[in-house]
This record gives C-alpha cells, sequence and structure tokens, in this order.
C-alpha cells in the first residue's frame, strides 16, 4: 500500500505531466529516482535507478503503522514532521541528480531528448506526486511512473510470457558454456547470461568467488531490462540450467519457454573439462569447496564424498573435480533428453575460435545489425 504521506500537497499536481506507462517512462532520458524506502529497493528495483527515499525503513514502518491504526491524517502529520525539517536537503538532492546526469550524458548522443528527472514510488501515490511538486517548485522537469513500481513488476512478469525466439547452449560441466556465450554476444549473437546475473554458476560451487546473488524479484528486473534489448533478434541464446540459478528462480514464463527450445550440446575432451575447472575452482577457498561438498554428499555418494574431501584437503584440485563429474553429468544428461538435441565436438577450441566456427557452420545466428 503507498498511502504513506509526505510534507507536500499535492494540490498543483494539475500543472505537471501526465503519468507515463512503463515503456515510454523507461525509454525517457534523465535520472531514474526510486522514492522508496531502501528495504524496498533492496527487494528489487528498477535496473539504473537512484535510491532517494522519502522515509529511511524505520520512518516507513511507523508511517505505515500509525495509518492502520489511527488512519490518514495521524500518518499524514507525523510524514510532515519527519520531512519539513529536511526537504531543502531533498530539493538539492534532485538538483544534483539531475546536474550530474547532464554532465555524464553526451548531448550528441541524445540531441533531440531534454532529460527530465524520472520518478516513482511503490504506486505512482503520494511520495511521487510530492516529490515531484517539490521538483516543480524548483523549475526541474518531471516524468512519473503510472502506477509506479507496482506496474513495473506487472509489466516485467508479462514480459516473459511473450514468445521468444530462444535456443538453449547446453554441454556437461567443464564445456565453457558461459565464455563461449560470452564470445557469441562479443561477436553479435543475442545472448541473455542467466549466471551472470544471477552471480551463480548454477551448481552447488556456483557462488564460490562471486557477489552476492540478487533477489530473485531484482533477477527477474535485470533480465527483464536484457531481454528488451533483444527484441527484433531472430535467435536469443541462453545457457540450459535448471529452474533456479542458486537462489535465482528463473522467471515462470521464460522457464517454460526454455523447456520447449532446441538445444544445440557442446562437448569437450574430459581432460579439457577438467582443466577448466581447476581454473575456476583451483584459486577457491578450500572451507567453501568443503562445505559444497558437503551439501551434494547424499548425491555424491559416501565414497566419492570421501575420495573428493581428501582431494581438497591435499589441494588436488583435478581430482577432486573428477569425483564431482560422474553426478553433474548425469544431471545435464537428464536435463536435455526432453529437448531436440544437436551436438558438436569443440576439442579444445578456446572460446572465441568456437564462437567463429559455430556461426561459420551457421549452427547460431548473429544479428545483422550488430555483425561488422
Amino acid at each position: 500500500m503507498d498511502a504513506l504521506p509526505s510534507a507536500l500537497s499535492a494540490t498543483n499536481a494539475q500543472a505537471g505531466p501526465s503519468p507515463q506507462g512503463v515503456e515510454a517512462f523507461l525509454a525517457a532520458a534523465g535520472p531514474l529516482i526510486d522514492l522508496r524506502s531502501p528495504a524496498e529497493l533492496a527487494q528489487g528495483h528498477i535496473p539504473g535507478a537512484i535510491n532517494l527515499p522519502l522515509f529511511d525503513n524505520d520512518e516507513r514502518a511507523e508511517i505505515g503503522t500509525l495509518y492502520k491504526q489511527q488512519g490518514r491524517q495521524a500518518a499524514v502529520l507525523r510524514g510532515l514532521a519527519l520531512v519539513g525539517p529536511r526537504m531543502e536537503s531533498f530539493g538539492t538532492a534532485l538538483l544534483a541528480a539531475l546536474a550530474e546526469h547532464r554532465t555524464a550524458t553526451s548531448a550528441a548522443a541524445h540531441p533531440h531528448i531534454a532529460p527530465c528527472l524520472r520518478l516513482h514510488c511503490w504506486r505512482g501515490g503520494m511520495r511521487s506526486g510530492s516529490v515531484a511538486w517539490l521538483a516543480r517548485q524548483l523549475d526541474l522537469p518531471v516524468l512519473l511512473l503510472e502506477g509506479g513500481y507496482k506496474a513495473y513488476r506487472r509489466w516485467v512478469l508479462e514480459l516473459f510470457e511473450r514468445p521468444w525466439p530462444l535456443r538453449l547452449l547446453g554441454g556437461r560441466t567443464g564445456c565453457g558454456k558461459t565464455d563461449l556465450l560470452l564470445a557469441l554476444r562479443e561477436r553479435g549473437v543475442a545472448v541473455l547470461d542467466l549466471e551472470g546475473r544471477a552471480h551463480h554458476r548454477g551448481s552447488s560451487f556456483g557462488a564460490l568467488g562471486l557477489p552476492p546473488q540478487p533477489s530473485s524479484e531484482h533477477y527477474e528486473n535485470l533480465l527483464a531490462a536484457d531481454l528488451v534489448g533483444l527484441e527484433g533478434a531472430e535467435e536469443i541464446w541462453l545457457e540450459a540450467e535448471s529452474s533456479q540459478v542458486g537462489r535465482c528462480r528463473i522467471p515462470a514464463g521464460l522457464w517454460r519457454q526454455m523447456q520447449a527450445a532446441p538445444a544445440l550440446e557442446i562437448q569437450r575432451p574430459l581432460e579439457q573439462r577438467l582443466t577448466q575447472l581447476v581454473a575456476i575452482y583451483g584459486q577457491q577457498d578450500p572451507a567453501g569447496l568443503v562445505e559444497a561438498t558437503c551439501r551434494i554428499a547424499k548425491r555424491l555418494g559416501p565414497q566419492r564424498t570421501a575420495l573428493a574431501l581428501e582431494a581438497i584437503a591435499a589441494a588436488d584440485w583435478a581430482s577432486a573435480c573428477r569425483q564431482m563429474l560422474d553426478y553433474y553429468d548425469r544431471c545435464y544428461d537428464h536435463d536435455l533428453s526432453s529437448h531436440a538435441v544437436q551436438a558438436v565436438e569443440l576439442g579444445e577450441l578456446a572460446p572465441a575460435e568456437a564462437a567463429r566456427l559455430l556461426l561459420e557452420r551457421g549452427l547460431v545466428v548473429a544479428r545483422p545489425s550488430r555483425v561488422g
């Protein structure tokens, strides 16, 4: 509920522009400012948004409680008390955000587009309307998001329900699927990087050495932003995954389409795969490797688990990885069994060379406008 009051009246609202739909709002130029609390932002936000909260987490909770228990007037009065003393600093922050955007953005890049403050709160209510009023008193151009972040989230989920020309890149652990996808992207292929956006490599060991994962909600927001940039592509390539990448759940609409998508399975020699895995995991904290191994101990079985732990203790990374491959190979083989699969042997080709080979053979199609 976005009934949070503010220190400002929205009586001047008629003087401002009409709120914009999601796509027009995202396409506009100017800093995108999220007026929700830091906790709301952390759960999920529009990629690239700047957080300029009207209330902090505790204040928002306090005002929300007042609204429910004592009604709107009590909540509004408390909001006035909180925000009133910092109106000047808030206005200064709005001025700075627009000035920084103008400095960072080349006028030549958008010669006919004047930047404005793109403001939104939870559902386009009092927070965004009030801050828009303040901005207009400072003669700052403003654009509001109709329906707020709630409408944006609805748009994100609907986006994944649209039909997309998905193609899966499959292959057993250590084949270098992610590196190959990135190399294909460099050559103009439309790629949706599921693991990169999740900060996870997709296995029990996948989080080692990577930043914390986003929430599933924000993961959806990130993928939606990427997907919009791929509209019109003949093919969109992504890695064959299970329904979750670490703790990030692949959006339901996208996942359903992935299950029906054709797959290209890349194959590499066992020793090449071990070399790839050692390069990734041999530099990780041994304690993290032990913890990740223990998480899949039941699936590995007692013998393989014991051998893997012994190898980790001896810093014998190749032997440790070898113990995992039987389990993960069976998982990948099972996951690909329901797809129409075409296989290609890549031997020991580096990612750039492998990408060139796939394009030359017509197994992957680049976007014509990006080939140069």
